[in-house]
């Protein structure tokens, strides 16, 4: 093969005929956070064949810019990973012209493997766990978020797009004074990720969008980019587009909801079984009990920050209790009504800032559990939920989901020591800040009376 009949060449042709000079390579930290570099197009080739430096610290940074003392980062002195493209990603920015994008590659040059830390790796080590026992899971993502105009003049320098109420599961100008979600539905079809559809949700300026469904890896890859573009796409209109699990008082969360199902010999789905239980296969029914038996960990993953767990509580539409019902939206699991082909579940746990990859990787872990342990769910939930005296309650703050993960050795075991100890490191930090910081609430509750 001639150096100019290399993939790399008929890529850089394709773009430059596009008129694209530039390559944006992404890739997740930690949170879920994109971290990129622009490349020129003529540099591309060597970009694929030595990569990218960044130091590893970019996975312990906070929000803040604080760096945590993760071990690997700075007792060792800030030491680099390496970011290679993934060219079967590319794709061209709708928005951004003369730009494409692809997702990279992350590798630790001192030891050749992925970096602990880095989560898509991580997805791609439980989706072969999975393989290894005959399962191929099959992920649909739905997402919500809040959309906000500037507001300078407010505290937060923020407020919600629009307060409508009662405008839950609407589209057009009655819910979406400016069109939002029709324009960003557009561009985010451009940028093929496998949007299908929008809808105005529950609270004034809240939407959701719907991802079609995909083996894991991608679908994971499909949330990240979606996160990515949709508050993109905000910021070019000077607005602000928050996956914040609770980010107002006085309106409700954005979850992160899974729908979940293997695929298994011949491509058949190996949840359905007309002739069992519910008409679920036992290996559905034991990723269920798996699920449910690993949930406070799992919290730690879905629900990752200090203000996940203010979304938490009865009648909220998210879940408080560890339980599963058949089309119950009151049931931490739901199981949607469909059957055979369409057999699945609905993990309904996570909230919108979770990490795709990790949200998805630490729910095929506990399903996976539970295929092999083999034990029963318990019954169903009947009726409306948040009934304290039938079901265990999830860990209520991020402290008590953390001690969760760290407990739950065969969690973890899947996950990796490294990436737990690196995951938990950081999200303990995160809490030690939170509790040493002054809030709004503690001045207006203290200030004037004490």
């Amino acid at each position: 093969m001639s150096a100019s009949d290399t993939p790399v060449s008929r890529h850089m042709e394709r773009l430059a005929a596009e008129g694209i000079d530039v390559v944006r390579v992404t890739y997740p930290d930690l949170i879920g956070t994109e971290r990129a570099r622009d490349v020129l197009l003529d540099h591309l080739p060597g970009v694929c064949d030595h990569g990218l430096a960044f130091c590893r610290a970019v996975y312990h940074t906070s929000p803040q810019g604080d760096t945590v003392a993760v071990s690997g980062g700075l007792d060792a002195g800030l030491p680099d990973i390496t970011v290679t493209p993934d060219l079967d990603t590319l794709t061209a920015l709708p928005w951004e012209p003369g730009v494409a994008t692809c997702l990279g590659d992350v590798v630790d040059p001192a030891t050749g493997r992925p970096a602990p830390e880095s989560p898509r790796d991580l997805l791609r080590a439980v989706v072969d766990r999975c393989r290894e026992h005959g399962l191929r899971p099959v992920v649909g993502p739905e997402l919500e978020y809040f959309l906000c105009d500037a507001a300078p003049d407010s505290a937060r320098g923020w407020r919600r797009y629009s307060d409508a109420q009662g405008v839950v599961y609407t589209a057009g100008l009655r819910a979406d004074p400016d069109n939002h979600l029709l324009r960003t539905l557009r561009l985010l079809r451009d940028l093929d990720i496998g949007v299908s559809s929008g809808n105005h949700e529950y609270d004034g300026s809240q939407f959701e969008i719907n991802l079609t469904h995909s083996d894991a890896l991608t679908a994971a890859d499909r949330a990240f980019r979606f996160k990515a573009a949709v508050k993109e796409l905000a910021r070019k209109e000077g607005r602000l587009a928050t996956f914040m699990a609770k980010p107002f008082n006085d309106a409700g969360g954005s979850g992160f909801h899974l729908h979940l199902s293997c695929l298994g010999e011949g491509d058949d789905n190996a949840f359905a079984d007309p002739s069992a239980s519910y008409g679920l296969s036992a290996t559905a029914r034991h990723a269920v009990a798996g699920v449910l038996a690993h949930a406070p960990a799992l919290t730690a993953l879905a629900n990752p920050t200090v203000n996940s767990y203010k979304r938490f509580g009865p009648d909220t539409l998210a879940p408080w209790l560890i339980d599963w019902g058949l089309d119950n939206r009151s049931a931490m699991v739901r199981i949607p009504p469909e059957r055979g082909s369409g057999s699945r579940f609905e993990l309904r746990l996570g909230d919108a800032g979770a990490n795709p990859y990790l949200l998805i990787a630490g729910t095929l872990a506990a399903a996976l559990l539970g295929v092999l342990a083999g034990e029963e769910p318990p019954a169903p939930l009947e009726g409306y939920g948040y009934d304290a005296a039938r079901s265990a309650v999830l860990p209520m703050t991020l402290p008590a989901a953390l001690d969760a993960l760290a407990a739950d050795t065969a969690l973890t075991e899947v996950l990796g020591k490294g990436f737990t100890a690196a995951y938990l490191a950081y999200k303990r930090d995160e809490v030690a800040r939170f509790d040493r910081h002054v809030t709004d609430w503690e001045f207006t509750e203290y200030g004037y009376h004490l």
